[in-house]
C-alpha cells in the first residue's frame, strides 16, 4: 500500500536527510515523498532537486498550514501522511498502517503512528526513550534493535504527526486551515473539522512507531495563539474536545461516539461564562 507522504522543512537539512533515508530504508512499500521547503537556502532545495523528490518552495516561512496544503497537492496516493522533518521512521511503521487501513471497514479515520521520544512530558500517547536528540547523538542501531521490543497498545485521539487520512477526507476538510499559520493547534483544529465531516475512528497505532527528536523547527517560530482561535472558531476549548470527544490518551476501545460526559450547549454556556 502506497502513502504520499507529506514533510514541511524548514532550513533542516541534517534531519530531512535523516528522515527520508528513513522512510526509504526502513519501508515496506514504495511510498511518495513529499516536501515542502520553506527558504531552503541551507541546501535543502538544492538536495531536492538533486534527489528528484517532490516538492513545493516558498522562498520565506509559510509554517506548517501552507506548507501542507501546498505538498498535498502534489498527493498521487489515496493515503496522505503529515510527517514532520525531525522524524525516523522505525522498520514495520507502514505495514501496521496498511493493516489498520484494510481493517477500517470505513475511509473516514483518522490514524497517527505512536512516536518515540527522548523527553518524559507525561504524554500517555508516547513511547518515552532516550536515542539522542541531535544528529550527532543518535543511536540509530539501538533505536533499530529496541524499537520494535517496546509494549505499547493501542490508544485513542490521533491527532499528532504522523497521521493518516484518506485523500478524499483531506479534501473535505480543505487540509489545514491557514488562519491557524504558523500552525499551532492546527493538528487539534484538523481532528475537529473531520469529526465535523463524520469521523469517529480516531486511533494511534501502538506497533507504528517513529522516532521524533521533538519540535526542531517549533522553537525557532513566532506561534500564534492557537488556544485562542480554536476556542474563538469551534465554541470549545482544546481541552474538552480532546478529553470528552476524541479521549486523547485513553485505550483505544473501538468507533468513539458523541460526548455523554457533557452535552455541546452545556459545554458552551460554561465556557461562555468563563470567557466573560
Amino acid at each position: 500500500m502506497q502513502l504520499s507522504i507529506i514533510i514541511p522543512t524548514w532550513n533542516n537539512l541534517a534531519f530531512a536527510k535523516l528522515c527520508v533515508d528513513s522512510i526509504r530504508k526502513n519501508s515496506a512499500y514504495d511510498h511518495q515523498v513529499i516536501l515542502h521547503i520553506n527558504d531552503g537556502s541551507d541546501g535543502t532545495l538544492d538536495w531536492a532537486i538533486s534527489c528528484e523528490l517532490d516538492y513545493t518552495h516558498t522562498p520565506g516561512n509559510a509554517g506548517i498550514c501552507i506548507a501542507v496544503n501546498e505538498a498535498g497537492g502534489l498527493a498521487r496516493h489515496n493515503y496522505i501522511v503529515y510527517m514532520n522533518d525531525d522524524m525516523y521512521v522505525c522498520p514495520e511503521w507502514d505495514v501496521h498502517i496498511a493493516e489498520e487501513i484494510n481493517n477500517a471497514g470505513t475511509d473516514n479515520f483518522m490514524f497517527s503512528s505512536t512516536m518515540i521520544e527522548p523527553a518524559d512530558h507525561g504524554n500517555p500517547c508516547v513511547i518515552n526513550r532516550d536515542y539522542g536528540t541531535s544528529i550527532e547523538t543518535f543511536d540509530e542501531t539501538r533505536l533499530l534493535q529496541e524499537c520494535n521490543t517496546i509494549d505499547k497498545p493501542d490508544w485513542t485521539g490521533a491527532t499528532w504527526p504522523p497521521t493518516i487520512v484518506h485523500r478524499k477526507y483531506w479534501l473535505i476538510t480543505g487540509g489545514y486551515s491557514i488562519e491557524l499559520s504558523p500552525g499551532v493547534s492546527s493538528d487539534d483544529d484538523f481532528a475537529m473539522k473531520m469529526w465535523y465531516a463524520g469521523c469517529r475512528l480516531y486511533k494511534g497505532i501502538g506497533k507504528s512507531r517513529v522516532y521524533h527528536f521533538q519540535s526542531k523547527s517549533t522553537l525557532r517560530i513566532k506561534k500564534n495563539n492557537g488556544r485562542k482561535q480554536f476556542l474563538m472558531k469551534w465554541g470549545i476549548n482544546q481541552s474538552t474536545f480532546n478529553k470528552y470527544y476524541i479521549r486523547r490518551g485513553t485505550p483505544y476501545t473501538g468507533l468513539l461516539s458523541d460526548p455523554v460526559n457533557m452535552e455541546w450547549e452545556n459545554i458552551r454556556a460554561w465556557l461562555k461564562r468563563k470567557v466573560m
